[in-house]
């Protein structure tokens, strides 16, 4: 058997083609290496930018809430003051379309209140909890819990989940 011609063996003008392809190795390495480095970086920076406008998104409506407590604090005293005028007329004679413009007025401003998101604290009868309540006074009670509230000199307010005023009451001690 004769040997066969090896085609393996490059030929002088093949040498440079060979060489190149050898040396781009490295270069098509190192670009995919950039490629991925940039691919990564692109990746971060979305997920940078999307966490910013939620940040943003989240601190406008905190703002918003909070010029809207202020008002809605400054009108309370107006509220407390329907109250007691109610309260002082009531069960008297020639006083009654008073009386009514005055629950007309109050039931508006309520309403008003309502649709900005505020609403009264409960308390008479819960258990007194300092993060909405503020004790003015404590009065032995036996046919009371422990730290009932058993009268609310006023009421308190709720924006949302915010607190804008704690109801001032009193509380039952065994």
């Amino acid at each position: 058997m004769q040997d066969e011609p090896n085609n393996t063996a490059t030929h002088p003008d093949d040498a440079p083609e060979a060489e190149a392809t050898a040396g781009a190795a490295p270069e098509i390495a190192e670009l995919q290496k950039q490629r991925d480095e940039l691919y990564d970086r692109l990746l971060r920076t979305s997920a940078e930018f999307d966490n910013y406008r939620k940040r943003i998104d989240r601190e406008r409506q905190q703002t918003a809430e909070s010029a809207a407590a202020g008002f809605i604090s400054d009108l309370l005293p107006l509220v407390d003051d329907f109250e007691r005028a109610l309260n002082a007329g009531a069960g008297k004679t020639g006083v009654d379309a008073y009386r009514q413009g005055i629950e007309l007025i109050y039931k508006q401003l309520l309403e008003l209140l309502r649709r900005r998101g505020v609403r009264p604290i409960d308390a008479l009868g819960a258990d007194f909890d300092p993060h909405f309540h503020q004790a003015v006074s404590y009065e032995p009670a036996e046919d009371r819990r422990d730290g009932e509230i058993i009268e609310e000199f006023r009421r308190g307010y709720m924006l949302g989940d915010r607190l804008l005023r704690p109801a001032m009451v009193k509380v039952a001690k065994a």
